[in-house]
């Protein structure tokens, strides 16, 4: 087995998706913590693994590799000879599909916002601001009906097992689940609710996002 290093803060959604997928593959590995509000993300140390102070970067054999979307397909070949991707050509330009519109409309509205503000400034002694919130949740409805308007897979996104697609999408919906505002963003998407009670039962789920 490869030597495995995972750089990143356990809270990180992106994090999550990168250890979902070696728990899935029963992959060892070691997490190091890198606090994204100490500033340990911000270290000279760390931006030379990652210029942008982002989480995770995956040193994996003395290579290191950054961007969760890259990492979690390199993973899925070196790993998981490719079962948690499609196939089919068109069925992969979904998986990419709904990534990308995790990464570029679903994520800041519903983490960067929602959940921000709903569970993280309370716990730093802050006040939520209620019109952060509900600025964003037209985006967070129309990236959440657009992921299932692509959904093809049942009781999975693109099929009956879990793939990338699942994996990026899954820690999202774990923040949002604890937030006032999940059955009102939820309220048009009948067929992601049905994924979702799917997709938490995940052991894998249960492992990383407990």
């Amino acid at each position: 087995m490869p030597n495995i290093i995972l750089y990143g803060t356990p809270i990180s959604t992106y994090v999550r998706t990168v250890r979902l997928l070696l728990a899935e593959t029963n992959t060892d590995y070691e997490l190091k913590d890198i606090g994204i509000f100490n500033g340990d993300n911000k270290s000279d140390e760390y931006l030379k693994k990652q210029p942008f102070g982002k989480v995770p970067v995956l040193e994996i054999d003395g290579e290191e590799i950054y961007e969760t979307s890259v990492i979690t397909q390199y993973l899925d070949q070196k790993l998981g000879d490719g079962q948690y991707s499609p196939s089919d050509l068109l069925a992969q330009a979904r998986m990419r599909q709904i990534i990308s519109i995790i990464d570029s409309y679903l994520y800041p509205s519903a983490i960067g916002s929602i959940v921000i503000q709903r569970l993280i400034v309370p716990q730093q002694g802050g006040q939520p601001d209620d019109n952060v919130v509900q600025a964003s949740i037209p985006m967070v409805r129309q990236a959440l009906k657009a992921i299932e308007v692509l959904q093809t897979g049942n009781p999975f996104l693109l099929g009956q097992s879990a793939s990338l697609a699942d994996f990026h999408l899954i820690p999202i919906f774990v923040y949002l689940a604890q937030t006032p505002e999940f059955e009102a963003v939820m309220a048009n998407t009948p067929k992601l609710r049905v994924w979702w009670e799917q997709a938490k039962a995940l052991n894998s789920v249960q492992q990383v996002c407990a």
